[in-house]
């Protein structure tokens, strides 16, 4: 655990590992200190905020969100522990009639939360699913960064500075002006996709 002059503290990511919830809750929770009594940062370690250990556990064992029912999830901590962004959470939330997503155990609000344990059982079946698709169809980075739940600028870099496992194109054509369009495996994405959660 983190310490300032010797004293427990949190930093967000340490709030991340032991309450297992996600960084944009954490930083809502602060932005909202003056409606909901989340506490005050104690210091900085490095360039990070950290607060009191004790005083943040209390402050967040009172909390309604606390009492959410043992074994549930919401979408930031799927996130978190499944490395799965919160738009492909939100994709495979809206696709749920065809890809047979796990219903709401519990509702706070505007927040849901899933049975976790369920949840991961389908999302990892869901993921190792051959694909309705032939697996060899090529597909173009955008279609990639579609199966994939990101943004498509987000993968945009890729080609050039591929992050570990990012297949190579099965086919790259050649287009005015210097640029090109590549051509995927779709198997070869999937697979990434697989790998990556």
């Amino acid at each position: 655990m983190t310490t300032l002059d010797g004293r427990p503290v949190y930093t967000r990511a340490d709030l991340m590992v032991a309450h297992g919830l996600g960084r944009s809750t954490l930083e809502k929770w602060f932005r909202e200190r003056d409606r909901n009594g989340h506490p005050e940062p104690t210091g900085t370690v490095g360039s990070q905020l950290v607060w009191d250990a004790d005083t943040w556990d209390r402050w967040y064992a009172s909390r309604g969100s606390a009492t959410v029912p043992p074994g549930l999830a919401g979408r930031d901590e799927l996130a978190a522990r499944h490395g799965v962004s919160r738009h492909r959470l939100k994709q495979l939330w809206a696709d749920r009639e065809s890809n047979g997503h796990p219903d709401v155990a519990h509702r706070a609000g505007k927040a849901l939360y899933w049975n976790e344990e369920e949840w991961a059982v389908w999302y990892t079946s869901h993921i190792e699913r051959p694909s309705e698709d032939a697996p060899d169809d090529l597909v173009t980075l955008a279609e990639a960064a579609r199966i994939l739940g990101l943004a498509q600028t987000s993968v945009t870099v890729y080609p050039k500075r591929p992050p570990a496992g990012w297949p190579e194109p099965a086919r790259v054509e050649q287009l005015g002006g210097g640029r090109v369009r590549r051509f995927y495996r779709r198997r070869d994405i999937e697979s990434y996709a697989a790998k990556r959660g």
